[in-house]
């Protein structure tokens, strides 16, 4: 039997996990690693963080699993969107890597509108200027630190960075690479009209490969430090949100994915460039050729409740350590204890600004309606509640721009929540469905390496194979009534706040 290794370079940590032909865990391993907040609204990691925590999941692995390295067929990477990850032409990282959630790039998201024209820039891109996105990072070390911007010799993704370790290839994929603002998305290949009007090298740029075909193999000194055998291939893989859309079977019209991890995002399938002309939701490639995705993104969602979790709950934290029962267990539970729509306190989720629906990189994050009646673990749910509207704003938009929603998958560390995933049926007034793996982006790319490999034809003949559903929630029509009061109140607040949350 042969084994693949899916392998997701997350905000959090590195999760690797081995599965077998059939889609089965065989052993799973995360690593975590800090992200630095130099000043407000920035966010920045170390590459080489990530890189030693692959290693060490790895061989964690590898070990546990107890199988023999040969038996590896393949490995599928995935990882946090959107990065800068600046090298030199000895390949040596220049600084920090910009990561997804950063915001202090808004004057160069400007300055790109203007240079390449807002209507050019979503005819190519299918996307505006986002500072979430690669390029007005890049722009940004253009302006402010141009003794690195004038090193620059690549400029890759956070997986891609990963893929340069095990292989010594410089090269991305189109999911992942659809969210710099340099690719064509029609085209599926990089613009040279965007790179060349922004003063950004085309040489610089890696070589995009669909995200099933093999993009290099495993180098001896990698091999060496993962355990790994020399010549395993490497798929090219997909962004986060694309590989775990393929992890949840989201590889055909209708099915959409809820997936509540740092971020939040809605995703759903299209096989045609459908565009949102005012650019509240993302338009980007899919991990499957000659298909698109459509996906809109809401920045604090799991953010949220670890910021509570870290800033206010040492309770939980301890009785989690001495019970060995991740923290959020508890918290959970207490939320549990509160009514549906928290006595209207509503939690607007917008700790890192918003991408989906408001574009702004200066929203702050609210309590509203809070008063001396309520107790914490309405404080708790009601975050559970705020960051479910949030994902509500992207579903809408998605279904206006008519594309069909007849199910809705629920996936990340928030899709493991029972009381969450029931959230998110009773305000989407939709049934909320799991499936039989909790792995996502891992077990994604894993199937991408099992394509790009030769065990199975298509990416959607492995989904049909391994993807199967285990449980659905059904919405509370009583309990939809209270959301649905508590949903028109969170929609009239960042309008009535956005004056007031300042511009620097």
């Amino acid at each position: 039997m042969g084994y693949f290794i899916g392998i997701d370079i997350g905000t959090s940590g590195t999760k690797t996990v081995l599965f077998d032909t059939k889609g089965n865990t065989i052993a799973s391993n995360t690593v975590e690693y800090d992200m630095y907040q130099p000043e407000i609204g920035w966010a920045e990691q170390e590459p080489e963080d990530w890189w030693k925590a692959t290693c060490e999941s790895i061989n964690n692995v590898i070990r546990r699993s107890g199988i023999k390295a040969e038996e590896i067929k393949g490995i599928g990477l995935s990882g946090q969107m959107h990065g800068a990850v600046l090298l030199d032409k000895e390949g040596n990282v220049l600084r920090s890597a910009i990561i997804w959630c950063d915001q202090r790039s808004s004057a160069e998201c400007e300055e790109i509108t203007d240079i390449i024209g807002p209507k050019q820039l979503i005819e190519i891109a299918a996307n505006p200027a986002l500072t979430g996105f690669t390029a007005p990072k890049v722009m940004w070390v253009k302006k402010h630190q141009p003794e690195i911007f004038e090193k620059i010799a690549h400029i890759l993704l956070p997986k891609d960075y990963i893929r340069y370790k095990l292989t010594g290839e410089f090269a991305t994929e189109v999911s992942d690479a659809s969210g710099t603002l340099l690719l064509n998305i029609k085209e599926r290949k990089w613009s040279k009209e965007i790179v060349e009007r922004l003063g950004l090298d085309m040489a610089w740029l890696p070589e995009v490969y669909e995200s099933h075909i093999v993009s290099g193999k495993v180098s001896k000194k990698a091999a060496e430090l993962t355990g790994l055998k020399e010549g395993t291939p490497v798929v090219g893989g997909g962004g986060d949100q694309a590989a775990g859309a393929v992890g949840n079977g989201i590889v055909k019209k209708g099915i959409v994915s809820s997936t509540i991890g740092t971020s939040g995002v809605v995703f759903a399938y299209t096989d045609k460039v459908t565009i949102d002309p005012k650019g509240r939701v993302h338009t980007f490639c899919h991990a499957i050729p000659n298909t698109w995705h459509v996906m809109g993104v809401t920045q604090g969602a799991g953010l949220s409740l670890k910021w509570f979790r870290d800033n206010f709950g040492f309770e939980e934290k301890t009785l989690g350590m001495l019970t060995d029962t991740d923290p959020y267990v508890y918290m959970d539970k207490e939320a549990e204890q509160a009514e549906p729509g928290c006595g209207g306190l509503v939690y607007l989720p917008y700790l890192m600004g918003e991408r989906t629906p408001h574009l702004d990189p200066y929203a702050k994050g609210v309590f509203f309606g809070l008063t001396a009646k309520h107790r914490r673990h309405e404080v708790i749910r009601s975050i559970l509640e705020g960051v479910v509207f949030s994902l509500r704003d992207c579903l809408e938009i998605i279904e206006d721009m008519g594309i069909p929603v007849e199910e809705v998958r629920a996936s990340g560390g928030g899709g493991r929540s029972r009381l969450w995933r029931q959230i998110q049926a009773d305000v989407f007034k939709k049934d909320i469905v799991t499936i039989n793996s909790a792995e996502g982006p891992a077990l994604g790319v894993a199937i991408l390496a099992g394509v790009g490999t030769g065990i199975y034809n298509s990416v959607p003949e492995a989904c049909e194979a391994i993807i199967k559903r285990i449980n659905v929630q059904h919405p509370d029509e009583k309990v939809s009534g209270v959301y649905e009061k508590n949903y028109r109140l969170y929609t009239q607040l960042y309008p009535a706040l956005k004056d007031l949350y300042g511009r620097d």
